[in-house]
């Protein structure tokens, strides 16, 4: 894959649906070839599951390049990070046998998530009722929302510890006025920081020179996007989005780098679509095909735990998704799921009140009740886990496959038929 080379751009892996599509394992594969791993935006409300001889490594703040054990990792400006969990994935994955020291470095810009804005997240559920987003109440929008209003807490006042302390005590203080006198105790969680900051000293870094200093270097750089296009607080479908940029843009933004240096983008799609959380879902299937992608597929979020909902390929979306971050390439993801299944569909157009559409929409309204258009194509019913060219697909997968990078105008370079870490066919730019 042409992404490999190093000529002194950053390669790119985003999500272009809902999330859940398996960047960890391509980035995981890519890693191979990379000196660095950055995460540029989000907290520990995504997930990333890699599988490497048959060891399984849960990812949530931390890149997942890092199971390459010769590539360094940058949790960027962009994230918002809890520290007791960053310590306790950390511990988690060092008890599997992954050697992380030396090798992890945070942002002194990111802004910190406390435990008061995971109680705020959950009360703030509350108060929607009915309404709500469906957030994992991990504290990541109320402190988006801290970082936008000005009043949030950086990672390098953990060593300006008045300012710290003054900060924190001043935003508890405004909590409890808007939501109550919620069972807190400051003193302790302030006690409980300082020591959390003298174990994080050694992984601060001034991440804008890191990765400039890098890039100057020639040095290979792979961008792990968390959540997805359709959950960007901009692009996405709002209210029912993440606080981040999840797009292109997030990259830049959320490192520190300039656009000029960004090269190849890799657009990472599940062969079908999947959702965590409320919303319009066009193409779910509230039927026995959703169900069995359920069970086929294993959709269950990796951070909650809660099902996922399923329905089929949305390509209406996928295009709105590629007009946004401009994907030079696709990875195609769990395929196999689809071998039992007899015909799939794939949405190709929308239609409201009779009339097509010429974009995904921005009203919820209009995406809840449009007439989804269908290409119906005949299933291969025939387990493809064991393929490892596109050549030994079914002639019925290649159809499947061709279909959705012609309607894309994007070259499919990879495409995952499997859990495992070689469970990907690798295609030569000439043959996509």
């Amino acid at each position: 894959m042409p992404v490999f080379e190093n000529n002194n751009t950053v390669t790119v892996v985003l999500g272009t649906q809902w999330g859940d599509e398996g960047k960890g394992k391509l980035v995981d594969l890519l890693a191979q070839k990379f000196d660095i791993c950055a995460r540029c935006q989000g907290g520990n409300n995504a997930g990333h599951t890699i599988v490497v001889d048959g060891v399984k490594f849960d990812f949530h703040l931390v890149p997942s390049g890092l199971v390459n054990p010769d590539c360094h990792a940058l949790l960027g400006n962009g994230l918002v990070i809890h520290l007791p969990s960053l310590f306790d994935e950390i511990a988690k994955i060092e008890e599997k046998g992954l050697d992380c020291q030396g090798r992890i470095f945070v942002s002194d810009r990111a802004h910190l998530v406390f435990d008061f804005h995971q109680i705020v997240d959950g009360i703030k559920e509350v108060e929607l009722g009915r309404g709500s987003i469906g957030t994992t109440k991990k504290g990541i929008g109320p402190t988006y929302s801290s970082k936008a209003s000005r009043s949030g807490i950086r990672v390098h006042h953990l060593y300006e510890w008045d300012v710290f302390e003054a900060r924190f005590r001043s935003i508890v203080a405004n909590r409890f006025k808007r939501y109550g006198q919620f069972d807190y105790d400051i003193d302790a969680d302030l006690a409980k920081y300082k020591a959390l900051a003298e174990k994080l000293k050694p992984m601060v870094v001034d991440s804008v020179a890191y990765m400039n200093t890098a890039l100057n270097r020639g040095q290979a750089i792979l961008i792990e996007g968390a959540n997805a296009l359709l959950l960007d607080i901009d692009f996405g479908t709002y209210p029912y989005v993440t606080s981040s940029n999840t797009g292109i843009g997030g990259v830049c933004t959320g490192l520190g780098i300039p656009p000029s240096k960004i090269g190849a983008v890799i657009g990472v799609v599940k062969a079908y679509t999947t959702r965590v959380g409320e919303g319009p879902f066009a193409t779910e299937q509230l039927n026995e095909v959703g169900e069995r992608l359920q069970t086929v597929g294993h959709e269950y979020g990796v951070t909650t735990g809660r099902k996922r909902r399923c329905g089929w390929l949305d390509l209406v979306m996928l295009k709105y998704s590629l007009m946004i971050n401009g994907y030079t390439a696709l990875n195609l993801t769990k395929l196999d799921v689809l071998d039992g299944f007899s015909e799939i569909k794939v949405a190709v157009g929308y239609k409201f009140h009779g009339k097509p559409l010429l974009s995904f929409p921005a009203s919820l309204t209009v995406l809840a009740n449009v007439e989804v258009e269908y290409k119906t194509f005949p299933g291969w019913q025939t387990d493809i886990s064991a393929c490892r060219t596109f050549e030994a697909l079914p002639q019925r997968a290649q159809e499947y496959v061709q279909f959705i990078e012609e309607f894309l105008g994007v070259p499919i370079e990879s495409i995952g038929v499997g859990a495992s870490r070689d469970a990907m066919i690798m295609r030569p730019p000439s043959s996509s």
